[in-house]
Parts: C-alpha cells; structure tokens; sequence
C-alpha cells in the first residue's frame, strides 16, 4: 500500500518533469523470481528502476542510509535492506535469497557502486550466483539520463528493459565455476551497453 502510494507520486512527478520513456516493460515477467541488473550513475537509480518496473522491487541499499533520520524508516517500506559495502554481507545475501525464494524481483547494480564518468564498469560476478542459486531469472536494464540529475525541466531519462536470460543450463550444473559467472555478467554487460548506445543516439 505504502510502496503503491510514493511510486505513484514519484511516477507523476517524473512523467510531468522530465521527458519520461520506458521501453520493454512486456519483458519482465509476471510472477517468478527475478533478478533485474542495471548500470548506476546516481543516486536516483534505485527509485527509477522502481517506477519503471510494474512490479515490485527491492533492492540493497548501503546501511548508512539506514541511519539517516526519517529516510532510515522510510526506505525499509519502499523495498530497501541493508548492506555493508566493500565486504562480504552474509545477512544481506540471506535475505537477498529471502526475496527470491518468495518468488518477488530483487535489483541490483552489479558495477557496485557509482559510476563516475557514466562509462560502464566492470561487472561483479554477485549478482548472477544469486540468481543462480535463486533459481532465477535475469533482466538486464538500461538507465539512461540520470547522470547529474537535477530539476532541469523536460531532461530525457530512458529506462530500457531487456529480454530476461534464462539460467536452467547454469542452475543445472552441480558446481558452478567463475567462469560460467564471469561469461554470464560479461553477456549482460554488453547487452546494457547496446541498449544505452541505441537510447544515446
């Protein structure tokens, strides 16, 4: 209800704002588990992704932002949980694994961290092991226009949605090595630097 209620603000004010697109929201399933990678320029990011998509998400957000008054209780009941950067978080990958064993989507931006110049990162190999293990499926997201965002009236911001990539040949592996998740994150990577050179043109 509450998650319903500040996407919809947040949509009406972004369509009457900006120059709103989402393309490709016929990819993203139904139902399932899900897990939608994106590239990451700012800090709008995670809401973006979130108006964007027709169901709900819930990302990992840095635990510093659990601190902030009124922002820390808010930002749990948008779909956000803690997570402890620059080291292994096993209680944010619990409940990483919480969420897509509730067959719900979980987002997450496999450079880390911010790119600074808007130029694609290498990609870590995290995002596709959960899904993997998640029994998932995943759907690579093209964010475009976000670098920088201000209150500039009418700036473009462009939200491709990907075809999702089935994993039933990864997932039937008994041992999965980091070359299959390399290649994986890799073939993602690519496919979100395709779809920001067609939306940059």
């Amino acid at each position: 209800m509450f998650y319903s209620f500040i996407k919809g603000l947040f949509l009406i004010f972004f369509k009457i704002w900006y120059r709103w697109q989402v393309t490709g929201e016929e990819n993203i399933p139904q139902e399932g588990p899900l897990v939608v990678v994106a590239n990451h320029v700012s800090m709008w990011d995670p809401i973006i992704v979130g108006i964007a998509l027709p169901r709900k998400i819930h990302f990992m957000a840095k635990e510093e932002l659990f601190r902030i008054p009124v922002i820390g209780s808010l930002i749990p009941h948008l779909g956000a949980f803690p997570v402890k950067r620059g080291r292994s978080d096993r209680a944010a990958l619990k409940a990483g694994m919480e969420i897509l064993a509730a067959e719900k989507m979980l987002g997450l931006f496999p450079e880390g961290r911010r790119s600074p110049d808007g130029q694609l990162m290498e990609f870590q190999a995290g995002a596709g092991l959960m899904a993997v293990k998640g029994n998932a499926s995943i759907v690579p997201l093209a964010i475009s226009g976000s670098q920088g965002l201000k209150l500039q009236f009418k700036r473009r911001i462009s939200v491709t949605i990907g075809k999702p990539v089935q994993l039933s040949e990864i997932a039937e592996k008994k041992r999965i090595g980091s070359k299959e998740l390399t290649g994986l994150m890799e073939d993602l990577r690519r496919q979100i630097a395709q779809m920001l050179e067609k939306t940059d043109k």
